[in-house]
């Protein structure tokens, strides 16, 4: 069963920006998997397609103002151009897809020592707390058995509503796009679903599905690594987009669609889930 984990800690010195995002979060997830089974992680590591994990960006708790209620902002910082000043209280979400990853790294999390810290370059993170379940003030946070999600998945909602929290773009032969069409859109969670739920999703299909709103900006994010020929620049779409199903289309394909929209929590959408990108949800209208 997927599981999305928020990871609440306390910097003990400065967080740089270069530190925040991208590759260095990558390692730290996976230099905590090391401290539990080696094998796994050198196993996530050398895994050169869909990996069974994604990661946020890192974020900064945000107080809400006096009179307005507490809530995590659609749109997520998905890279930081000041230092995050030691002590202030910070979030990091993690997703399992694979259902065997929860029960290998449940040492991980059930016998946390606060003491002990977790290095992220110079800093280092006391973890003060993790979340799996639905907060009011967290919608990050949560599990569902893959049964679960298309079982509870509705065959009559026809509005599809995803929020995009970092930028989100995907693989069209040798480039990428940032437009998310909906064949881009829900192949890249069918794709996903496919590879972890060992469940079959009746009449799949993208034809009666067509964008009715959207509020969508471009972002650009700066990758601390470069590959021969590439900038080091992420393209993507942030933002809310919703999809109708138009037509005559069967109670299956319906409920096989919103399947996917739920889904999307869990998995992201698009590419460089594992760098903070991608981040995505189904959300009501």
């Amino acid at each position: 069963m997927p599981h999305s984990l928020v990871f609440n800690f306390l910097p003990e010195n400065s967080i740089y920006p270069e530190y925040a995002t991208g590759r260095h979060l990558h390692a730290l997830f996976l230099t905590a998997v090391n401290a539990v089974d080696s094998q796994l992680a050198t196993h996530l590591h050398e895994t050169k397609t869909e990996k069974a994990f994604t990661l946020s960006p890192l974020q900064v708790v945000r107080h809400p103002r006096r009179h307005q209620r507490a809530s995590v902002p659609p749109i997520l910082q998905f890279q930081h151009r000041y230092p995050i000043q030691p002590e202030t209280p910070c979030w990091w979400r993690v997703s399992l897809l694979d259902d065997s990853l929860f029960g290998k790294l449940s040492h991980l999390w059930l016998n946390l020592n606060a003491g002990k810290p977790w290095h992220l370059g110079a800093a280092d993170l006391h973890i003060t707390s993790i979340l799996g379940t639905p907060q009011s003030t967290q919608p990050w946070a949560n599990a569902a058995s893959y049964a679960e999600l298309y079982e509870n998945a509705s065959d009559s909602n026809r509005r599809i509503s995803f929020q995009f929290s970092t930028p989100v773009a995907f693989r069209q032969q040798k480039y990428d796009t940032a437009l998310p069409s909906p064949e881009s859109v829900f192949k890249s969670l069918l794709n996903s679903w496919k590879k972890y739920s060992h469940i079959e999703l009746p009449e799949f299909s993208t034809e009666f599905v067509f964008p009715c709103f959207f509020k969508l900006n471009t972002e650009i994010a700066e990758f601390d690594f470069r590959k021969k020929g590439k900038s080091g620049k992420f393209i993507g779409a942030v933002g809310s987009i919703d999809y109708r199903i138009l037509g005559d289309v069967s109670p299956a394909t319906i409920q096989t669609l919103n399947t996917l929209a739920d889904y999307a929590l869990y998995s992201g959408i698009g590419r460089k889930t594992t760098m903070g990108m991608g981040m995505a949800r189904k959300i009501d209208r």
